[in-house]
């Protein structure tokens, strides 16, 4: 699904936010990005959805050289997966129905398919008969479930988080991953970026390790056991 090869990343102003990071995401997989505040979560993720680009090395997705993919191209990447984010980034102007529904209009889907498929998202992540109502109205968990039914309502391959539960108490936080683990189980791959011990302790999910820019873990957990891949 995702593979990054000695993949380094350096900004304008000469700070190196990731340093020679190496690892795989299989198909279907769910995975854990974790580290100190400034490690470099953020930026990796970036690199993924091609809103930046590394200083060197190569990053494949779905076997697609995404340092070679320009211009409108961009978009037909970024289709492909769907992207969580702790404040919500969701329009206050716009109910849920409208906020779930606007990757299916950017890209000009039929008004009964983009129903459908709301609608479905909607269902999913738990709030069906809340479509008309607007984000000031809603809870922070609630939000955050439109954003995840936002991610989701254009069938990604791959779903990205950027501390989808930072803003949340432990209990949100576990609904919350259910959710995810929800769209694991039928077959979409999810890097979750997070710095919650709690989530990531009572998760037996592979853990990424990122500090300071390196990469320093990336292990799995299998049958109580940590194996270093």
């Amino acid at each position: 699904m995702i593979s990054f090869n000695n993949v380094s990343m350096r900004y304008a102003d000469g700070f190196e936010a990731l340093k020679s990071v190496s690892f795989q995401l299989a198909d279907g997989e769910m995975a854990f990005l974790t580290g100190h505040s400034g490690a470099g979560k953020s930026t990796l993720l970036k690199l993924i959805t091609i809103s930046e680009r590394p200083a060197s090395g190569e990053i494949l997705f779905k076997g697609l050289n995404l340092a070679r993919v320009l211009g409108k191209n961009i978009y037909r990447v970024r289709r492909d997966i769907g992207v969580v984010y702790q404040n919500h980034r969701l329009l206050p102007e716009k109910n849920v129905f409208e906020n779930v529904a606007l990757p299916l209009r950017i890209i000009g889907t039929d008004y009964r398919e983009l129903a459908k498929r709301v609608r479905a998202a909607i269902s999913k992540v738990g709030l069906s008969g809340s479509e008309k109502k607007f984000p000031n109205s809603l809870s922070s968990g609630e939000q955050q479930r439109v954003g995840i039914a936002r991610a989701v309502v254009s069938k990604p391959s791959l779903l990205l988080a950027d501390e989808p539960t930072g803003n949340l108490d432990p209990e949100l936080s576990q609904e919350i991953l259910k959710l995810f683990e929800q769209f694991n189980q039928v077959g979409v791959s999810s890097l979750i970026a997070t710095h919650d011990l709690n989530l990531l302790d009572k998760n037996n999910k592979r853990k990424l390790t990122l500090s300071h820019g390196v990469l320093i873990d990336k292990s799995e957990r299998i049958e109580g056991r940590d194996a270093v891949l």
